[in-house]
C-alpha cells in the first residue's frame, strides 16, 4: 500500500511539472536593469551586451536558434515587440526553464540585447540555463 502511494505522489507530482499553465505575464519579463556583461544566478543566468547596428536582426537570428532547440516552444512575444520568452523542458521530467530575450534601451538611449533565462520550480538550475543561453549565443555568433 505505501509503495503504491509513492507512485501515486510521484506520477502526479510528475504531472503537476509538466501539464502546470504558464502564466506569459509572469514569465514574459525582463530581468532588472544591472548593466552590461552577465549575471549568474542560482536559479538562472542573465547575459547582456551593448548592440551596434541591427539589433533586430541579431534578435531574430537568436529567435531562430531558440525555436529549432530541442523540445523548446516559444511562450509570448515575437520579435517585431521586441521581446520573445521561450520554455524549453528538460528531457525526462520535463521541468520548464524560462529563457527571455529582448532589446532594451538604458536611460542614456544605448541599445541592448539581454538574454534571461532561469528555472520555474527549485532553487538550482545545475548551470542548464547557463549552457543553453551560451550555446544560442554561440550559435548566433558563429553563424
Amino acid at each position: 500500500m505505501l509503495l503504491w502511494l509513492i507512485v501515486i505522489v510521484v506520477v502526479a507530482g510528475m504531472a503537476y511539472v509538466r501539464l502546470a499553465p504558464s502564466d506569459p505575464a509572469q514569465w514574459n519579463t525582463r530581468a532588472e536593469p544591472v548593466g552590461t556583461g552577465t549575471r549568474t544566478r542560482p536559479n538562472g543566468y542573465i547575459w547582456r551586451d551593448e548592440i551596434e547596428g541591427d539589433a533586430t536582426a541579431k534578435l531574430q537570428a537568436l529567435a531562430d536558434v531558440a525555436e529549432a532547440a530541442p523540445r523548446t516552444s516559444l511562450l509570448a512575444g515575437s520579435v517585431q515587440e521586441q521581446q520573445l520568452t521561450f520554455v524549453t523542458r528538460s528531457a525526462f521530467f520535463g521541468f520548464p526553464d524560462y529563457t527571455t530575450m529582448g532589446i532594451y534601451q538604458t536611460a542614456e538611449g544605448e541599445t541592448y540585447l539581454e538574454v534571461y533565462g532561469r528555472a520555474r520550480f527549485g532553487s538550482s538550475d545545475l548551470g542548464v540555463n547557463t549552457q543553453r543561453i551560451k550555446r544560442w549565443l554561440g550559435s548566433v555568433e558563429g553563424g
